[in-house]
């Protein structure tokens, strides 16, 4: 039963970090268009940033790594032992690298040093969609390679 519950929290968790990942980087987008006069608008998006990264991107990673390590340790030996949780397990780790980027380049606006114009964060905003699309295949048809 504690295996439910851990995967519902994990799920949930797993959403919510990444609406952070996909809307912060949108943030960047609109924030890197900005006119540098525009003083009061830069630092309406900077506390925007602060406030989805502090309140929501890094509390729901720390639960989607906790939940998902507790369901691993539900079935360490089976997990371990599967091609399609390590491809999954990498992909994961890519996103904990991209949301270190997001972190960086938040810094970077906030510093008033952003050297990125706005057709960067655009692509860059793309990249969360076919990690999360790989993953949720990989878990969900569980592929045998």
């Amino acid at each position: 039963m504690a295996f439910l519950w851990f995967k519902a929290f994990h799920i949930i968790a797993i959403i919510c970090w990444f609406a952070a990942l996909f809307y912060l980087p949108r943030l960047f987008v609109y924030h890197s268009t900005l006119n540098k006069d525009d003083i009061e608008g830069y630092e309406r998006f900077i506390t925007m940033e602060r406030k989805l990264l502090r309140g929501i991107a890094y509390p729901s990673l720390i639960a989607t790594l906790l939940f998902g390590i507790l369901l691993v340790f539900n079935n360490f030996d089976y997990y371990l032992s599967q091609t399609w949780f390590l491809i999954k397990i990498i992909l994961v780790a890519t996103m904990w690298v991209y949301h270190g980027f997001c972190h960086y380049f938040y810094r970077k606006f906030a510093l008033k040093r952003n050297n990125k114009r706005h057709n960067f964060y655009r692509v860059f905003n793309e990249l969360p969609v076919l990690t999360l699309i790989s993953i949720v295949i990989l878990a969900v048809v569980k592929p045998g390679f």
